[in-house]
């Protein structure tokens, strides 16, 4: 398959990587910043171009991996192209494609990505989303990526976008506010690591309800309280703690 690659953020990186694993021919790399399109089209033997004007019209497949903001714009710049064009948002209706492409749908790997830390597409959650033929071809594709591959509406999308923000985004700005707390006091963030990967090993075998620890579960109020006297001086601290207490103590009543 004959792939155009509009993005060179981390997700469209990662996934031109896997795709040229897998014998899948990136053809073009897009980016309006040229030294990006260039960095990521040398790694998967590309062209890279920074004018959509550029695009190859012929590819098969045109995946638009941007900033969701950015999506609709991209597609205005596909309107002549004949493959299937898709974009890699989760919470992005596929309608921001099919008023301007002929062929629109949605490739939307559920994971984090860094373009530094590379990673197998094996086990990832490949979520598509397009008309009959269409889909047949998306599923062909993320077959060959990945073991766990669903075909998802926009509505159960942007319901799964939004639990993954719950679910990774927020945990991680939270090891983000511990290690401020500890580096306030001159304590390691590795003290701590051990603790988080039991807390992670822990989920995936049980849910997340019945393995819930800690002094709000437990109802000790004097521990909270001598916390919440801690951050007396980080009252947006403060706030999430209370906030996050509880939320723990009315989901455990």
């Amino acid at each position: 398959m004959r792939i155009v690659l509009l993005g060179s953020g981390n997700v469209a990186t990662q996934l031109a990587l896997a795709l040229k694993a897998i014998g899948e021919e990136i053809v073009q790399v897009y980016s309006p910043n040229l030294v990006n399109a260039e960095a990521l089209a040398r790694l998967v033997e590309a062209v890279a171009i920074n004018n959509l004007s550029q695009v190859e019209q012929q590819a098969d497949l045109y995946i638009i991996s941007v900033k969701d903001d950015a999506i609709g714009d991209v597609a205005k710049g596909l309107n002549g192209v004949s493959g299937l064009v898709v974009h890699t948002s989760g919470t992005t209706d596929i309608s921001i494609l099919s008023g301007q492409v002929k062929r629109a749908g949605v490739f939307y790997p559920l994971q984090t990505f860094s373009k530094g830390r590379n990673v197998s597409f094996k086990h990832i959650p490949l979520c598509l989303e397009a008309e009959e033929q269409d889909l047949i071809l998306l599923q062909q594709l993320a077959d060959k990526l990945s073991s766990k591959v669903y075909e998802l509406d926009g509505e159960k999308r942007k319901v799964l976008h939004l639990a993954a923000v719950f679910a990774c985004n927020f945990p991680n700005h939270l090891y983000a506010l511990a290690n401020q707390i500890l580096q306030q006091h001159n304590l390691d963030f590795d003290i701590v690591r051990p603790l988080i990967a039991e807390t992670a090993d822990k989920v995936m075998v049980n849910l997340p309800d019945n393995v819930q620890t800690g002094p709000a579960i437990r109802g000790d109020e004097r521990t909270m309280d001598k916390h919440l006297t801690m951050l007396s001086n980080l009252p947006e601290l403060q706030e999430i703690y209370q906030t996050l207490s509880n939320s723990i103590k009315i989901t455990h009543k």
